[in-house]
């Protein structure tokens, strides 16, 4: 991970100098200084390039005195329209430009405090690379940079208002390296393996294999499993972050851990299959999650709940047709192989319920592709029987970036599951896919509050933006993050 540190103002002698620069504002502090000793060269170089501070906008100016390789100038736009996404896009928009060298600094001395250290956060989400597996890529392909500096007026001040935005990095990361693993790497036991690692953390972890399972009568999350070599695993993670008081109850996250998704009997097409090894997306980001949490030790009490299964195609392999009995007694006739995570989450919702008694539950999931025909790659779909708490995740999705978009829920959309021989089908028909898929889940909560994240068009990224390089995206490790600060701590 790179290195964040924030340092008392002064010119650097060697690598690159970062200005952040709002629109129609005069150089000031660190720039101010260089552009003065330059004898006003780098305003009119600015100038030259038609930098005018607007959001967005960079320029950069090369050898720009004595032992600097460059300067890089980003704009922030009006700097009273600034909110602190902003910020953080104009480091992560940085990254590209400075990561090549092997020392940096960005200029925030002018700037406040809680900017400067959404600055940093940017540059340091950016700046995730999963390389693990390159054996061969050349030296001049590899980012140098290691660590990145940061003039502040307060160093002090800034590093301890950072600390706990490096926690949830490192929870961004965690689920940004799960997600990016290959299906022969991270399979079901060895991604509950890597919960254990949470330990460390102060997380409780307990780990439940298929005899387990098979006791609480999981039989949907079971028949899902049960075409693979690789045995499913439940893990229960908890973290108390607070000593409970008599008729407290916990709030639960929940994450669909697919694996490696073939679709088992109703096999998917071979073109792009090997993207279903992030169809474990949802457990990956509650996993993540979870290390945030615990690494800023959050006041709350947390627990966090994954179902991991390998859905592959074998002698062995559940069938169209068969039916199977659920935790909650809930018999489901499957009707596609390829509807898998639903039946997962079923199973998990139930244990969270009997175990837990949560106040509210949020799972998430790369549940359907409908998702993307109604809403992209631009928002997760969200479906909730709890308006309150519906309109607290899509306040925390606004406020990180990762946005959401309320979807409906009705009885209409319900009949669609109906079944000829069981208390209902695994799917509904095309037609609302992602809907029914929610009104499925939805038989499970008993009634609690509850979101649905459907995130399969948020998960993964084909392209860079400002705070995420393409690849595995950890969709909603901040969003919740945000969710328990602002409305569950205490």
């Amino acid at each position: 991970m790179l290195e964040i540190s924030f340092v008392k103002p002064a010119l650097p002698k060697a690598g690159a100098i970062v200005a952040l620069l709002a629109e129609g504002a005069e150089p000031a502090g660190l720039l101010k200084t260089l552009d003065e000793a330059a004898d006003g060269a780098i305003a009119r170089a600015l100038d030259a390039a038609g930098f005018k501070g607007r959001k967005g906008q960079s320029a950069t100016i090369w050898a720009p005195a004595p032992g600097l390789t460059k300067l890089v100038a980003i704009g922030l736009g009006p700097l009273d329209k600034l909110t602190p996404e902003g910020a953080e896009a104009a480091g992560g928009s940085a990254w590209p430009a400075i990561s090549g060298e092997t020392a940096a600094l960005v200029a925030t001395d002018a700037l406040d405090a809680p900017v400067a250290v959404r600055v940093a956060m940017g540059a340091l989400l950016r700046s995730y690379r999963f390389d693990k597996y390159r054996t061969t890529e050349k030296a001049e392909d590899k980012p140098k940079l290691a660590k990145l500096s940061l003039a502040a007026a307060n160093p002090t001040t800034a590093k301890n208002a950072f600390a706990p935005f490096k926690a949830v990095a490192e929870g961004v990361f965690l689920t940004r390296d799960l997600v990016s693993e290959p299906p022969n790497v991270l399979y079901p036991a060895e991604m509950a393996e890597r919960c254990k690692a949470l330990e460390a953390l102060g997380v409780q972890v307990q780990i439940l294999g298929p005899k387990e399972m098979k006791k609480l009568g999981m039989g949907a999350l079971l028949g899902v499993a049960q075409g693979s070599a690789q045995e499913a695993r439940l893990v229960a993670m908890r973290w108390k972050g607070v000593t409970p008081k008599k008729g407290d109850k916990p709030i639960c996250f929940i994450g669909k851990g697919v694996t490696f998704d073939t679709g088992g009997i109703s096999i998917k097409p071979a073109g792009g299959m090997e993207d279903m090894k992030w169809d474990m997306g949802g457990a990956g980001t509650v996993i993540g999650l979870m290390a945030a949490l615990a690494g800023r030790k959050a006041k709350a009490d947390v627990v966090g709940l994954v179902g991991l299964v390998e859905n592959m195609p074998s002698g062995n392999a559940q069938r169209p047709g068969d039916v199977v009995t659920s935790a909650s007694g809930q018999t489901i006739e499957v009707i596609n192989t390829d509807a898998e995570g639903r039946l997962v989450l079923a199973d998990v919702i139930h244990y969270a319920i009997t175990q837990y008694d949560p106040k509210w539950m949020v799972d998430l999931a790369t549940l359907t592709g409908a998702i993307i025909i109604a809403l992209g790659h631009e928002h997760a779909g969200l479906f909730s029987n709890d308006d309150a708490l519906a309109a607290q995740v899509l306040e925390a999705g606004t406020t990180t970036g990762e946005a959401c978009w309320r979807m409906p829920l009705g009885e209409a959309y319900d009949k669609g599951l109906k079944s000829d021989i069981a208390d209902m089908k695994n799917v509904g028909g095309r037609p609302g896919g992602s809907i029914t898929a929610a009104q499925f889940i939805q038989r499970f909560v008993q009634g609690r509050p509850w979101v649905h994240l459907d995130i399969a068009g948020t998960a993964w990224s084909s392209k860079d933006t400002a705070t995420v390089p393409k690849g595995a995206t950890a969709f909603g490790v901040r969003l919740l993050d945000r969710l328990v600060a602002d409305h569950y701590e205490g």
